[in-house]
């Protein structure tokens, strides 16, 4: 490892630990660690680099490297020094712990870890601990048919994939939410470090409950550089990162050195020391809970490590810094294959870790070295909260029949459809106290689900004044106003086996766009790997939508996170419009049953009408769309004239309005309503597993008489959802087209052209005659749409004819 370079230590201005004789590491201890890392190291750069020869057994030639090396060294053997000193704490003090790889472009590490500890090769059996095994994971890493550079869902031990930075602590913390035995230690990178959502996670520990919670454990690991500049907290004054992270609310602990050419022995010996000490005041602060001696909010500990990029590559290639420079991030040798000079480099830095003392004449790692692994779960490639669904159990569901709201006939009474939602998810959250929690931004109350607060409180562990409501240090609604913490909160809990909602406005979910890609990737890829079990599905609720935003304006007015959803993997996401409270109950019911979905659920939040018993909205909920036949005015065994359509509940109240028009002002026009309920129908069976055969399809929409479509969001993704379609030709959707402002509800439709008035307009323009012959009747919904906008400018609310309209049969 090019350990004969001349020494000098840094050892770092940071709160030092006590290494008193009881902290004290013995040599036999200091050298296991140190050849866990050197052994790791190793495969960490045979994974990188070879195809052939892992044990050297002879000298390396161009055939035996890759022809493309991809992977990142920089990061690992900081990952590879921190996993092999949890590994001897492990063990020392049974201590169940998960590894969140915040640099998971680390992959090498984190695989390498799992094959020494066995875990890879209990998973993987033809990836055995012998050379042929070293052989085939040095070739499948980064390798066509062979596995990514990330800790993706292939990696033992992952639950977080980190190939797009930010969320380290937000998993980390979600999952030891409930699991008060858990220790999640959470290597956070001084790239990551330099993220808005990493910057703002470290506020977590402030939603701690030291009694019933598990312990994060942040291991801020500063190498110095990115892809190709400094990093920032790398290069501020240690004093100024240390007040920092005090003022974050952490106890930091610096452990700093390999530094030019330090021996790394002395380095083990600083970490393992600091490491106990850091472990000795976690328990201090559960013990102190558990006495109920603890007063105020912990400092709990956090580590900063500080260690060169690339520490043991190559100190200079090519006449440049590679170890502790931007050069070592990825590849620091770049063409071993075809310049003899890199190949004698790669051979000279690979022996330098002398494999031959750390593996046997089989491969099989030294018998010192499995033993500094822990026992069974204890490794933390194999602990069962990185494979969630191995831990995860079904939730106990109250009917929500329980909750429904009675229905004597369409329309007759109206209700609050998330505030009754509300009061069903408090009695999921009554029936399953550790397994379950609602995350929001600061938005619970907001969007009417506050009697969560009759049997929960928000979780919280900073001041408490008296004016404070609903605040405690254990509860099971979850508020941060960060879409982002919230987000990864909740994904780190259901990663680890639990089951939750996130609420928000629906034009801010677009904050997590990138972070629902991340997850709908993982749940995905999980699916083809036969060990990972299933997880509960991530639960969007989104109101406050973009109908109901009149009040807040343009800025708040945006329906296209389910655009953006629909791009995902078909087999992963769901989209689901619910139009009244039964409905959007039922959905909710089965939401929460499923696993390895995202679904998205839009509904609003105002006063709705009530249109469907609980046993019909189960019922349409399951076909996921379907006609409403006491609202149209179709004549059994004829075809419609026109089909109006709908998805979300303020298209479905216009549609209903324009149907009851039509039915007064043109008898005997024949208008069949079709609801939308799961998005996903529209499409069909090759597109996503939920879509209707155009049969089917057919004899719902027809083919040839014209469809007259009001969506919840941007038009055009209804005309993509159904362009194979034979009605698709005659098929005119309205739906939201950027056009808001702060204004009325029934101001807001008729910018965007999706009121009830023309509705009735576009059902005269398109069905052959009607224009001619009811002309009369497109001028009143003209004028009545100019009465409309003026009773909004002259009054400040919609005309009372709109307002207090109600359906009647």
């Amino acid at each position: 490892m090019f350990e004969d370079r001349a020494t000098v230590a840094s050892t770092g201005a940071g709160p030092p630990p006590a290494h008193d004789e009881e902290h004290r590491m013995d040599d036999t201890t200091i050298e296991q660690v140190h050849r866990w890392w050197r052994a790791a190291n190793y495969l960490a750069v045979g994974q990188i680099y070879l195809l052939d020869d892992p044990l050297l057994r002879r000298p390396l030639t161009p055939d035996d490297v890759k022809p493309r090396l991809l992977g990142h060294w920089g990061t690992t053997p900081g990952l590879n020094f921190i996993h092999a000193h949890l590994n001897r704490v492990i063990r020392e003090r049974a201590i169940r712990t998960l590894f969140v790889c915040g640099p998971g472009h680390g992959g090498p590490a984190v695989v390498a870890n799992a094959w020494l500890d066995g875990t890879y090769s209990e998973l993987y059996p033809a990836v055995s601990q012998d050379e042929d095994g070293m052989r085939r994971l040095f070739r499948q890493f980064s390798f066509p048919g062979g596995i990514p550079s990330h800790a993706a869902p292939q990696t033992p031990g992952s639950m977080h994939e980190g190939g797009e930075l930010g969320y380290a602590l937000s998993h980390a913390y979600g999952a030891a939410f409930d699991d008060p035995t858990l220790l999640v230690a959470a290597v956070v990178g001084d790239g990551e470090a330099e993220t808005g959502p990493l910057a703002t996670s470290w506020h977590s520990n402030k939603f701690v409950d030291p009694l019933r919670d598990g312990v994060v454990l942040p291991i801020l690991h500063l190498n110095g550089y990115k892809i190709a500049n400094p990093t920032v907290l790398a290069r501020i004054p240690e004093s100024e990162l240390v007040d920092l992270m005090r003022g974050y609310g952490h106890q930091p602990f610096v452990v700093s050195g390999g530094f030019d050419g330090e021996d790394p022995h002395a380095v083990h010996r600083r970490m393992a020391e600091t490491l106990d000490v850091v472990l000795d005041e976690i328990e201090r602060i559960r013990r102190d809970a558990r006495d109920g001696t603890l007063e105020g909010r912990p400092r709990w500990p956090m580590i900063v490590l500080r260690t060169p990029k690339g520490w043991t590559c190559p100190p200079v290639i090519d006449g440049k810094p590679a170890e502790d420079s931007w050069r070592s991030h990825q590849v620091p040798l770049s063409d071993p294959r075809h310049s003899a000079e890199h190949l004698a480099v790669l051979e000279e830095w690979m022996r330098s870790y002398r494999p031959e003392e750390l593996f046997g004449p089989d491969g099989s790692p030294a018998s010192d070295i499995r033993a500094h692994a822990p026992a069974g779960d204890l490794r933390m490639s194999a602990n069962p909260v990185a494979n969630g669904g191995l831990v995860r159990t079904d939730l106990r569901m109250p009917d929500f029949r329980d909750h429904a709201v009675a229905v004597e006939h369409p329309g007759a009474t109206s209700s609050e459809p998330t505030r009754v939602l509300g009061r069903w998810l408090a009695a999921v959250a009554q029936a399953n106290p550790t397994t379950f929690r609602v995350f929001g931004p600061d938005e619970t109350a907001s969007n009417r689900l506050d009697a969560l607060y009759d049997v929960t409180d928000k979780q919280w562990n900073a001041e408490v004044r008296s004016t404070d409501e609903h605040l405690a240090p254990h509860g099971r609604v979850m508020e941060m106003l960060s879409e982002h913490q919230c987000e990864g909160w909740l994904e780190g809990y259901l990663l680890t086996g639990r089951h939750g909602v996130f609420g928000t406005y629906e034009a801010f979910a677009h904050v997590v766009d990138s972070m629902l890609n991340q997850h709908a990737k993982w749940l995905a890829e999980s699916r083809k790997v036969p060990w990972r079990r299933p997880v509960s599905s991530l639960n969007y609720l989104l109101s406050s939508h973009v109908w109901r935003q009149d009040h807040n304006g343009l800025s708040h007015q945006d329906p296209g996170f389910i655009d953006h959803v629909m791009n995902k993997r078909p087999e992963v996401v769901r989209v689901y419009l619910p139009f009244d409270t039964n409905t959007l109950l039922s959905t909710f019911d089965h939401c929460l049953r499923s696993v390895d979905y995202v679904n998205v659920v839009v509904a609003g939040k105002q006063p709705t009408p009530d249109l469907l018993t609980a046993e019909e909205a189960v019922a349409h909920c399951a076909r996921g769309l379907g006609i409403l036949p006491w609202a149209g005015t179709e004549v059994d065994g004829e075809e419609p004239d026109v089909v109006l359509a709908c998805a979300g509940d303020v298209p479905t109240l216009e549609v209903l309005a324009a149907a009851s028009i039509l039915r007064d002002d043109v008898p005997g026009l024949r208008v069949r309503v079709v609801n939308v309920v799961d998005l996903m129908r529209l499409t069909s069976p090759e597109q996503h597993p939920h879509g209707m055969p155009d049969e089917a399809f057919d004899a719902l929409f027809t083919r040839d008489r014209p469809v007259v479509f009001a969506f919840h969001g941007y038009p055009w993704l209804i005309h993509r959802l159904t362009y194979r379609r034979a009605a698709n030709a005659d098929m005119h959707v309205r739906g939201y087209v950027e056009q808001g402002t702060t204004t009325t509800p029934f101001d807001m439709l008729m910018l965007n052209d999706l009121d009830r008035f023309h509705l009735v307009i576009d059902v005269l323009d398109r069905v052959p005659g009607l224009a001619v012959r009811y002309a009369g009747l497109r001028q009143r919904m003209q004028d009545a749409r100019t009465e409309a906008r003026a009773w909004t400018r002259s009054h400040g609310e919609d005309v009372p004819s709109v307002a207090d309209w109600r359906w009647s049969a």
